[in-house]
């Protein structure tokens, strides 16, 4: 039987038309060969969610989004009906979790399936309750919230000081923080200048320091090495210590003590012109009578240096009479 020309051509177009539908909803994702069965959510809104995007179990594609219409419910509010076309043989409990999330930094979206606790398996055609994941554009909005709050009052406040800094910093503080400026450049190059002359005596007198510093390490050296004299030296002060403190120097400074005290009350009694010293002391006639017995042997002495011979006789010859009448 001869094929013809006309049979050849009407089949290689239907073949490769049927490739092309083929490898169109391959490189969208879905295998017409494959088994296959659909799953819907219900979500509020999408947020970047569009068709061909993947369904995930556990990170793994599962299938994939196949289309997504607007609806309308009984309330009259909208929502957005999510078609899922599963691709491989998975068993999905009820009442799962189609959550809508970002499968990379730069916003792509996914719909993660998050199993519940229940035994029974969802069937092809059930829905699935939807939620979605926060964006990276909400969610940053929330965390810079409470910063941007504290920046707008980080703001005022730096306006508040700005003008406190305004009416404080008028012409005359500005020129009198001008002049402390000036004088603490003075003092810096004061300091300078100091440094400069402590480098010079430290150079000029160098040799001094040095020998200075030989000596102190000798001396150091000389205290090390008479180490055990010294220790000596203070246990010897410590039991001199010791010894004082077990002496009766404390009695000794009792009895010292009670000297003074019965000093002190004959130097009272005596002040009171109370006994012989005080009488003494105290009483003018005696005092009187020794002057005038003292003048009174001024004057014997006196006399007796200038007429002796009242109180002294004497002769070579014998003593003469006096009574004696003269011849």
């Amino acid at each position: 039987m001869k094929i013809s020309k006309e049979f050849k051509i009407g089949i290689v177009v239907t073949a490769a038309i049927g490739f092309f539908i083929w490898g169109f909803n391959f490189l969208k994702g879905s295998n017409l060969f494959s088994h296959k069965y659909e799953l819907y959510a219900v979500y509020p809104k999408i947020d970047g969610l569009i068709e061909a995007n993947p369904l995930l179990i556990n990170g793994f594609k599962v299938g994939q989004i196949n289309k997504i219409s607007l609806i309308k419910d009984q309330k009259g509010q909208y929502g957005v009906l999510v078609k899922f076309l599963l691709t491989e043989d998975v068993q999905i409990p009820k009442h799962s979790i189609a959550k809508a999330v970002s499968s990379d930094l730069l916003g792509s979206k996914a719909v993660e399936i998050i199993y519940s606790n229940e035994t029974e398996f969802v069937n092809s055609g059930d829905t699935l309750i939807a939620e979605t994941e926060e964006g990276l554009k909400t969610a940053v909005s929330k965390q810079l919230q409470p910063l941007q709050k504290k920046i707008e009052g980080l703001l005022s406040s730096v306006d508040s000081v700005m003008t406190v800094v305004q009416v404080v910093l008028n012409d005359k503080t500005r020129e009198n923080l001008s002049k402390s400026f000036e004088s603490i450049k003075k003092a810096i190059q004061s300091l300078e200048q100091t440094a400069y002359k402590l480098d010079d005596l430290v150079a000029s007198e160098k040799a001094k320091i040095s020998s200075i510093l030989t000596k102190l390490n000798s001396l150091a050296g000389m205290l090390e090495q008479n180490t055990g004299k010294i220790d000596n030296i203070i246990g010897n002060f410590s039991n001199l210590s010791d010894s004082l403190a077990k002496s009766e120097l404390k009695s000794a400074i009792n009895e010292a003590d009670k000297t003074l005290s019965e000093l002190n009350k004959l130097v009272a009694q005596i002040n009171a012109g109370q006994g012989s010293l005080g009488k003494l002391a105290k009483n003018d006639s005696l005092y009187n009578n020794l002057n005038k017995a003292s003048e009174d042997l001024d004057k014997l002495m006196k006399d007796l240096r200038i007429n002796p011979e009242r109180y002294i006789h004497f002769s070579v010859f014998g003593r003469k009479d006096k009574n004696k009448p003269k011849l």
